[in-house]
């Protein structure tokens, strides 16, 4: 297998308690993606012996502005604590917080003059706790359509800034469900981001589903990033249209090249 495959246990078996939740991914070969910690129960997610190779690094802040910044690096350093026990190997920021659904908090239409540079000084900063802690962040690219108004949201935007700061604590998170709904030609991004990647994640669009269900080729995209070099992580993270086990296969299926 190219790829190290894994999903996100918030999506599947959603009536289930997490750590089942991370146990059966384990089970069946799969590493493990969480959101934010504070509700789950770290001695149950420990004690299952998964890999998690990605979490939210931060439960609150922003890049581009200097309260948002000192809100988000003190979040990071409590989150870093939680992802360094349960051994997660990338923690992923935002342009700002998200709220229920997605929202972006704030909303912020346009950047004001210098965000830019706010912004990648900020991303050093955390480089310097990834730096100190031993950790790796990821900066993920979002859609518009889920989430309005997040700053910094585009795949066009995550490479500038992480191709900027051009450090090894800073990674992409591509998200190509994200990519698709907000720019699409998918294989040209990936290969654009290639050198700053640390994680890929997945889903297919329209219904943020697994592969198959919606209008993206992913065997092809599976079969352009291995011809590219790629063979880091690629992360499932959608819902099931219908079983979560067959959801499981299908991607399986699609990212074994």
């Amino acid at each position: 297998m190219t790829f190290q495959l894994a999903a996100c246990a918030e999506m599947l078996w959603r009536d289930r308690p997490i750590a089942w939740r991370a146990s059966r991914l384990k089970d069946m070969g799969f590493g493990v993606g969480l959101w934010n910690w504070p509700a789950h129960d770290l001695v149950a997610l420990e004690r299952t012996g998964a890999t998690f190779t990605i979490m939210n690094g931060y439960l609150e802040g922003r890049l581009a502005d200097a309260e948002g910044a000192a809100m988000l690096l003190a979040s990071a350093r409590e989150t870093a604590a939680v992802g360094r026990r349960l051994g997660v190997q990338r923690l992923n920021l935002h342009g700002t917080g998200l709220g229920d659904m997605g929202v972006p908090i704030p909303r912020i239409g346009s950047h004001a003059p210098g965000a830019e540079l706010v912004a990648r000084d900020t991303l050093h900063r955390l480089c310097d706790l990834g730096e100190e802690l031993g950790v790796v962040f990821t900066l993920e690219n979002l859609n518009p359509i889920d989430h309005p108004g997040c700053p910094f949201g585009s795949t066009a935007a995550v490479l500038s800034l992480v191709s900027a700061v051009n450090r090894p604590q800073l990674r992409i998170n591509l998200d190509l469900y994200h990519t698709q709904i907000g720019e699409g030609d998918l294989i040209r991004w990936c290969r654009a981001c290639l050198p700053w990647i640390g994680e890929v994640q997945v889903a297919d669009n329209p219904g943020r589903c697994e592969p198959g269900t919606g209008e993206i080729n992913y065997r092809a995209v599976a079969l352009a990033l291995k011809a590219m070099g790629y063979s880091g992580p690629v992360g499932l993270e959608a819902f099931a249209q219908g079983d979560e086990d067959a959801a499981l296969t299908a991607f399986r299926t699609a990212f074994t090249v």
